[in-house]
């Protein structure tokens, strides 16, 4: 499949990187910046399109990297003229418009790919797996953290085009935490006070499950730059799995209390490839055979649903009901 890229910033430098040693068949290049155009399809050999119909007329699937507020217009216009989407997350800005482009491709036949990364870091799917399968007996508390400092492009700042960091960062966790644990019956959040006008953003958000557990899910825009920190651990009433960002092993298991430990402790998972290469050879493969995606559309959806949930708990002060 011919693929292309719209939106040459951060996230289609790091997809165009991932294709290349994939060696999938990237080949045209498009950014709003005719300028930024050039220099992105020189470095990494393709060809520059002059604006974006140019560029779907010439591949199979396009990868959108483009600011969240354009996802609408960009993933239909792709629709239209017959051409499969990667979208980055979140999926839209508002649930409505997240419908119109699930409802777009169905009526298209093209399908529809979220990049939901964080279901394709090891550490994190490693701790998912324990979950099905029981090691960790019934869960009861999941810890999720992911803390960063502002991004320095000036839309993600205005929550009118980006949602604000509920809907930027923090869906990555609350995405996990609805895989791991089913859609929450309710969530309430509380936002640290930042000064007026300020990007600084800091949200801790308490998710609630029909079956009692609870997910503790905290983001933040508020660390000095090039601060970047994660961390999950979930508690069951037979173990504990926890990971952090900070600590050497990629994951930590605590073992059942009624069961031994194993004899010679080994690591669990581990980051010899990249999560983003993972996750768009899973999306290339699936659409090839035509094989269900990991991420369904609906499951994009959810998670931009849940993240705006949080954002109107912490704007009033009150919990907000999603199932």
């Amino acid at each position: 499949m011919r693929i292309g890229i719209a939106g040459l910033g951060t996230m289609g430098r790091v997809h165009a990187a991932a294709y290349r040693r994939m060696g999938a068949r990237l080949v045209a290049a498009y950014d709003a910046d005719p300028a930024v155009t050039e220099r992105f399809a020189g470095e990494f050999e393709l060809e520059p399109a002059p604006d974006y119909e140019s560029l779907l007329r010439s591949v199979d699937v396009v990868d959108v990297c483009t600011p969240t507020f354009t996802h609408l217009e960009m993933a239909e216009t792709a629709f239209a003229l017959g051409v499969d989407v990667i979208l980055e997350k979140p999926l839209a800005l508002t649930a409505s418009e997240g419908r119109q482009i699930i409802s777009a491709a169905r009526e298209s036949g093209r399908r529809l790919f979220v990049a939901m990364v964080v279901r394709f870091f090891p550490q994190y799917r490693k701790a998912a797996e324990l979950v099905r399968a029981g090691e960790l007996g019934r869960v009861g508390v999941m810890r999720l953290k992911r803390v960063a400092f502002p991004p320095a492009a000036g839309w993600f700042r205005d929550p009118a085009r980006s949602g604000g960091m509920p809907v930027d960062l923090m869906i990555h966790d609350l995405d996990y935490a609805r895989w791991v644990l089913g859609q929450p019956a309710s969530v309430f959040a509380r936002r640290s006070p930042a000064l007026e006008g300020s990007a600084l953003e800091h949200v801790q958000a308490v998710l609630e499950f029909p079956n009692g557990a609870l997910a503790l899910v905290e983001g933040g825009w508020a660390y000095p730059p090039g601060y970047f920190r994660t961390s999950l651990d979930i508690a069951g009433d037979r173990g504990l799995v926890e990971w952090s960002s900070d600590q050497p092993p990629p994951l930590q298991t605590l073992f059942p209390k009624d069961a031994p430990p194993p004899a010679l402790g080994l690591p669990m998972a581990g980051l010899e490839e990249d999560p983003y290469e993972l996750e768009l050879r899973h999306a290339l493969e699936a659409l090839e055979s035509g094989a269900p995606f990991e991420v369904a559309p609906e499951d994009a959806l959810a998670a931009l649903e849940l993240a705006l949930a949080v954002r109107a708990s912490a704007d009033s002060g009150k919990v907000v009901e999603v199932a």
